[in-house]
């Protein structure tokens, strides 16, 4: 496995857990860096060194708030994903990023593998989800509901990984007004880059995919490899592609 070089602005312990766990090499020229700060593994560029570290947080933040105010199973993506009363479906998020709708997913009784490919967001996911399973309020539904798999998803979902639904969010450019979040994407699409492999990643979806895929878009893009949706639940800013998967019967031809 190629490893990929960052500046890690780690102790010698915490820098050889990570190059081990996820094929990282230490590179103090790197533009992008790993820090510690308030106990949180944080992502920093040098160009915006004066911006507080790209985090995962499942606990507090955005992210906490949403958990406590967002609507529950009547937001957009519970419906997307075909959550209803007594039907908690399995997700793959085969997209993970920083693990946003996949917490919300869970916190609304899914249980979500996250699939990650680019080895510092994995990082990042995995001590947030271990900070996340500490917590007194929520640990126990995290550990129960949320795991993490550092892969490429297309070949995680052909590996014979299935689910209920397979949820993709794939990297589109942005097009938000706040600064801070155009800072956060600039340093998580320059260090990622973009997803060049949509149409195997859709493919594989159907392939995983036991109910249905689902797609988030920005409202602007075209749909994902051009693959017309069965149906599309729209936000303000985004909508919810929809595929429907309908699997043979065993003995129909």
């Amino acid at each position: 496995m190629t490893r990929v070089a960052i500046n890690l602005q780690l102790d010698s312990e915490q820098r050889n857990a990570l190059t081990d766990e996820f094929a990282l090499c230490h590179d103090s020229e790197a533009p992008y860096s790993l820090v510690y700060q308030d106990n949180c593994l944080g992502l920093i560029q040098r160009d915006f060194a004066k911006m507080k570290p790209v985090v995962v947080d499942f606990v507090g933040g955005a992210v906490g708030h949403r958990r406590k105010f967002g609507g529950g199973r009547g937001q957009a993506i519970a419906k997307a994903v075909g959550l209803k009363k007594g039907a908690n479906p399995s997700v793959i998020d085969a997209t993970a990023g920083l693990g946003r709708d996949a917490f919300v997913l869970a916190s609304l009784g899914c249980k979500v593998t996250m699939v990650e490919r680019h080895p510092v967001v994995a990082a990042l996911l995995a001590d947030g989800l271990k900070r996340a399973q500490s917590d007194a309020d929520i640990g126990a539904w995290v550990s129960e509901r949320m795991r993490l798999v550092h892969s490429q998803g297309p070949d995680y979902l052909v590996s014979g990984a299935q689910a209920d639904v397979v949820y993709l969010d794939p990297m589109y450019p942005h097009r938000e007004k706040s600064a801070q979040v155009k800072k956060e994407m600039a340093i998580f699409q320059g260090l990622v880059g973009a997803d060049l492999d949509s149409d195997a990643l859709l493919a594989a979806a159907k392939q995983a995919a036991l109910k249905r895929v689902v797609v988030k878009r920005p409202d602007y893009a075209s749909p994902m490899a051009e693959q017309a949706p069965d149906s599309q639940i729209e936000t303000k800013k985004n909508r919810f592609d929809l595929y429907i998967i309908q699997k043979p019967i065993a003995g129909e031809s």
